[in-house]
């Protein structure tokens, strides 16, 4: 069990969604996303990423895919219908969502922004994102996670 219960968890739990916590160990400073998977004994398809984006409507979005791969820029932005997206700086996601680089989860940031989610997200019984904080993830079940946080799906990443 975590020290401390995450918003992400809070939420999970207000929401009656059940999740398993994995926690790894981050004292090597290795945190990119298949490093993470491998950490959590899993395999890097069902473990997903959040970014956040900012269309040129100004409006921030979040996309969230499998660790190893790549979001498409112009396939993220026609999935929710502006012309681009860029991601936004990493100075500024804290301020942003209320999280850190390495633990952004798209449950429970401060304000909900739209959500999309790889179309891949639908192959599995479970998927695992950020749980809140760096050295956490939480494992749920995929359309529970879509459903909490009114995400959608679409094709999102290119090799």
């Amino acid at each position: 069990m975590a020290e401390k219960k995450t918003n992400a968890m809070r939420i999970l739990e207000t929401e009656g969604i059940a999740y398993t916590e994995h926690t790894y160990d981050v004292s090597d400073g290795l945190l990119d996303g298949v490093t993470v998977a491998q950490k959590c004994g899993e395999d890097p398809d069902q473990v997903f990423k959040t970014l956040v984006t900012q269309g040129d409507d100004r409006e921030h979005y979040v996309f969230v895919i499998p660790v190893a791969a790549k979001l498409d820029l112009k396939a993220a932005a026609k999935s929710v219908g502006v012309k681009s997206v860029e991601m936004i700086p990493q100075k500024d996601l804290l301020k942003t969502t209320g999280y850190i680089h390495g633990g952004c989860s798209p449950v429970g940031m401060k304000k909900k922004f739209r959500t999309v989610f790889d179309e891949t997200v639908v192959l599995f019984d479970t998927i695992m994102v950020s749980g809140g904080r760096v050295g956490l993830q939480v494992e749920v079940n995929p359309a529970e996670l879509l459903a909490v946080t009114d995400g959608t799906t679409a094709a999102l990443t290119r090799e």
